[in-house]
């Protein structure tokens, strides 16, 4: 019997397809709104998967826009009660349930403070799309599965929606146009190769950079959710001042190595840890000969991360399996969560 999450997984492509023909008008409406207040920085608020997608949020708004971005730790608000200038910013909360008080009460004060607020949001009609001014809704349909897949795929489809609309950037709407044809070739790629060494493996690192570093947050967390493994994940800048101490022989390192500017670095770190005895995974585009895995070329190098958790995904969900556990089931952990 297949699985929620691999099941879910699966209905990624048509909820990129549909989130891209339906959401362009209040996308337009939002770029019109944008362009005219002219903010000089963004505050996200998330927490999980959620904030992981976040994270991508944030470095595709400095990359493309080259707005200052902060993602908020929300107990300055929820516990410390701190005052905070948002005078020239503004929230943008990402949530697939749109419950937990800690994601509403920030969204509530910016509010207060007459700052342009938005809710990426799966559920409409949550707590968190009522506080905020504007709803982009994820539409990723019903999710049952405690492990995000498909939320957390078209969290990141709708971030970079918004921002190609808001810099008019065609060549990454092109890209989301064709995103869900990738997906689908991303489904269909092997990524079965690493299972059986990481079925031994009760700690590994997994290293990103740049838009990637958003791809290693969320691997990280699957694997913890879903495989009971010890998955650290790290920016490959910050592998060398301190982490890299733990490397021994065999430790395992999955290095995800996507197209754009840190693609050279990327590879260098693999090669320098596979000297230093590291049992290397290493994910890259096609070109690239030394891979395991393929990640799955977009037609925009900013979305290759979502084709290549796409892919991951499908793996974590058979390792977990593999495992003799249930992907859909795992101890001391709900769908949704709520804190303060």
């Amino acid at each position: 019997m297949i699985s929620l999450m691999r099941s879910e997984a699966l209905e990624s492509p048509v909820v990129v397809e549909n989130q891209y023909s339906e959401n362009q008008q209040i996308l337009d409406e939002v770029a019109q709104y944008l362009i005219q207040k002219n903010p000089y920085s963004s505050v996200s608020i998330a927490r999980g998967s959620s904030d992981h997608a976040a994270q991508f949020f944030n470095f595709l708004m400095t990359a493309k826009l080259g707005k200052l971005t902060t993602s908020l730790s929300m107990s300055t608000l929820t516990l410390y009660q701190s005052t905070i200038d948002v005078s020239r910013s503004i929230g943008v909360a990402i949530s697939q349930s749109g419950q937990s008080p800690d994601i509403i009460k920030p969204i509530d004060y910016m509010r207060s403070q007459n700052a342009p607020t938005f809710a990426l949001v799966n559920d409409i009609n949550s707590p968190l799309a009522k506080s905020a001014e504007w709803v982009i809704p994820l539409l990723a349909g019903p999710e049952k599965a405690v492990a995000s897949t498909k939320s957390f795929i078209a969290s990141l489809a709708a971030s970079a929606g918004l921002i190609a609309a808001w810099k008019n950037d065609f060549e990454l709407t092109r890209g989301l146009h064709h995103l869900p044809d990738d997906l689908v070739k991303a489904q269909q790629l092997d990524w079965t190769s690493p299972i059986e060494e990481l079925k031994k493996a009760k700690r590994i690192m997994i290293v990103g950079r740049g838009y990637g570093l958003s791809l290693a947050l969320e691997a990280a967390l699957k694997l913890k959710e879903t495989c009971g493994i010890q998955a650290e994940a790290f920016s490959a800048a910050e592998i060398k001042h301190g982490p890299q101490a733990l490397i021994e022989s065999g430790y395992p390192l999955l290095i995800f190595a996507n197209r754009g500017p840190a693609l050279h670095s990327m590879l260098d770190l693999a090669a320098d840890m596979k000297d230093r005895g590291a049992n290397v995974i290493l994910a890259a585009p096609g070109f690239v000969k030394e891979k395991q895995l393929e990640i799955q070329s977009s037609h925009a190098e900013e979305l290759d991360i979502i084709t290549a958790i796409q892919s991951f995904y499908l793996m974590a969900e058979e390792l977990s399996r593999s495992l003799g556990l249930n992907p859909d089931n795992q101890k001391n952990l709900s769908k949704i969560t709520k804190t303060n």
